[in-house]
């Protein structure tokens, strides 16, 4: 993001405001789409995140890093809406399974992985996406969704388990 539009930002312009919007909304909306699968629930988190990002501005001292707090706020608003209506339910039903990185990582259409994080139960996507995407520890992710590390890592073998089924059913 340009030096210039930042601080338009920071003095409140409503024209940099919309610049930003249109330039961010898009990859925001995907970061949305990983953890919702509600199109209002993303709606509603997406202005929330705006809300924050164009109110927090001030609080951004290293304007070189803003896409990444922007996503960051966008993560932290999804995991809120998450626990809000109470779908973020770790489940404990499968334990440690092994599952090998190599299968996702031959896979060439990241769209269609993605696509697939919809049929995961809802706490399993966010530790997924929270480990695997967002590049969280699982020390942070255990502090930030307030579960034991030990939960985070079973969820993301759970999760692992679970992709892997859908790829080789989906013969991706």
């Amino acid at each position: 993001m340009e030096q210039e539009l930042l601080l338009e930002l920071k003095q409140n312009d409503r024209n940099a405001q919309r610049k930003v919007y249109e330039r961010m909304a898009g990859k925001l909306y995907s970061v949305c789409r990983r953890y919702l699968k509600n199109d209002e629930d993303i709606e509603e988190v997406l202005a929330d995140t705006f809300y924050k990002i164009f109110t927090k501005i001030n609080q951004l001292h290293q304007p070189d890093i803003f896409e990444a707090w922007a996503r960051k706020i966008t993560v932290n608003e999804c995991l809120q809406k998450l626990r809000a209506t109470k779908k973020l339910h770790i489940s404990l039903e499968e334990n440690h399974v092994s599952f090998t990185d190599t299968t996702i990582e031959n896979v060439s259409f990241e769209k269609d992985i993605l696509s697939l994080l919809n049929f995961l139960p809802e706490g399993c996507r966010a530790i997924f996406n929270l480990f695997a995407i967002e590049g969280y520890p699982h020390k942070e992710i255990a502090v930030m969704l307030s579960i034991s590390e030990g939960t985070s890592k079973s969820q993301l073998n759970f999760a692992r388990k679970k992709l892997q089924e859908l790829l080789v059913n989906q013969n991706i």
